[in-house]
């Protein structure tokens, strides 16, 4: 009930909000939500990467003063604050540059969305399209009703087209003289995908049946379309943006390494039921091709989201840990996988996502505030840096609120999440649908260890992880690390 009144009292809060001002809200009404419903850190950041919200841009807002003022304030709670480039928009340029002169000023990370800069390589131009027997041009709706799928094999002439969208900004950047510590975007729906009925579109396409020799297997199709889709993300995002910033973070939502298999759909995905997949309950986890090491990208972002649908693949009777389970497999996937040097930040999102038209399920039961906080330290001991936090905005309140009590209570840690080694990747599997098995996450550090437990049950027992060979005991411990020794 503790968890149910919170929810309560956050989502009134926003309601308030709504019902004290009448008028459209604001970007400045968004930002001072956050920074209301957030407390500044209790502990010193240090060289650990800021949190990622969203939601925290400033676009419309050009008053210097009042910019600065917002900026510090989310600073000091460890958010940053993104510029958003909308491409072919001068006033987009002029904003960009405006807060990123502020950062600079406050000694703090340029960060940027540029979501608004990086589409449409399918664009539907004619040139783009599949070719029919007949010689005539067809595109592949299936994705987007709006987004018109073209030829794997006919994108190269939109390269330079979609360079110039990156370019002026990066120009501009230069010239005032301001840093680029991070960019990102969520690129998503554009490109070669192979879900959906894009294996179906290319068996029909001249070209395609020319390029891929054994268009009937899957993998293959799978193979050649990822190795474009990385081509284009580094030949035009990570090479550009690097022609000016070297150093700068770059990533997609969604790009990381993992072991070949992927645990989740996003919302415009659907599966072939002929393309290779493990299984696990009703769960199908499709193989994926290698696809980060290719777009030359700096930094790695998985997607940890409630996506809906998690909720059927399993039978287990303690409801957290249906949500639990797949999500830490996700995040376990991308931390093991991802080297050391390469930071990362995973895209993360609390309440149910993407429900499906006809609503959610009658039986399902959402992760609990709890759960999900739980899952956060686990994915800051298993070599998660932050989190990039998306979430609608009538969730603003509770999600932020969530991830950055996470975040600023981790901050105690900070020698150990900024030099610690991660020591296990293992997510349990309930022995029966009515078990729920201790979780235990660490980070060592010489001999010392900092570890976490998670329970579901009753369970009051010492688990034991093995680490180079050595026993290690863990006590039950709710809602709190632990710090031990390996002997």
């Amino acid at each position: 009930m503790k968890h149910k009144a919170l929810t309560i009292l956050l989502f009134g809060s926003l309601t308030t909000v709504l019902a004290e001002n009448p008028k459209p809200m604001t970007e400045k009404d968004y930002l001072q939500l956050i920074i209301d419903n957030t407390q500044p850190l209790k502990f010193k950041r240090g060289d650990r990467l800021p949190l990622y919200i969203w939601s925290s841009r400033i676009n419309s807002i050009t008053d210097e003063g009042e910019i600065e003022s917002l900026t510090t304030a989310l600073n000091e709670r460890g958010i940053a604050v993104f510029s958003s480039w909308s491409a072919g928009n001068q006033q987009s340029i002029e904003q960009a540059i405006r807060q990123a002169r502020i950062q600079k000023k406050l000694g703090l990370r340029v960060s940027v969305d540029a979501t608004g800069a990086v589409y449409s390589f399918c664009d539907g131009s004619d040139p783009t399209g599949h070719v029919a027997e007949d010689g005539t041009k067809f595109f592949d709706t299936s994705f987007a009703s709006y987004r018109k799928m073209g030829c794997p094999f006919a994108m190269e002439d939109r390269y330079e087209p979609m360079r110039q969208k990156l370019v002026p900004f990066l120009e501009a950047y230069k010239k005032e003289g301001v840093p680029l510590d991070l960019w990102t975007c969520d690129w998503e729906i554009d490109g070669p995908i192979e879900w959906n009925d894009a294996w179906a579109n290319s068996k029909k396409c001249t070209r395609c049946r020319e390029k891929i020799k054994n268009l009937d297997d899957f993998t293959e199709f799978q193979t050649e379309l990822r190795k474009i889709r990385s081509h284009m993300q580094k030949e035009v995002f990570t090479k550009t943006i690097q022609k000016y910033y070297p150093d700068a973070l770059i990533g997609n939502y969604g790009v990381y390494p993992h072991d070949g298999y992927r645990c989740w759909y996003d919302y415009f995905e659907k599966d072939v039921p002929a393309a290779p997949a493990q299984t696990y309950g009703r769960a199908r986890y499709r193989k994926w091709a290698h696809e980060f090491d290719g777009t030359g990208y700096t930094f790695s972002m998985p997607v940890v989201y409630t996506w809906w649908d998690i909720w059927t693949w399993q039978d287990f009777e303690v409801a957290d840990y249906r949500w639990f389970y797949n999500m830490l497999l996700v995040a376990s996937n991308s931390g093991k996988h991802t080297k050391a040097e390469t930071p990362l930040i995973p895209f993360v999102h609390y309440n149910t996502t993407a429900l499906p038209a006809a609503g959610a399920p009658k039986d399902l039961v959402p992760m609990t505030e709890h759960a999900y906080k739980e899952l956060l330290w686990h994915m800051l001991l298993r070599g998660h840096d932050t989190f990039a936090m998306w979430c609608p905005r009538n969730e603003l309140v509770q999600e932020s609120q969530l991830v950055q009590e996470v975040y600023a209570a981790s901050l105690e840690f900070g020698e150990f999440l900024s030099k610690g080694t991660p020591v296990t990747f293992d997510v349990p599997k309930p022995k029966t649908d009515k078990d729920a098995p201790a979780v235990v996450s660490a980070l060592r550090m010489g001999n010392k260890l900092l570890v976490r437990r998670t329970d579901f049950t009753d369970l009051k027992d010492k688990v034991t992880i093995e680490i180079d060979g050595k026993q290690l005991e863990v006590s039950r411990l709710d809602g709190k690390c632990q710090i031990l020794e390996l002997k």
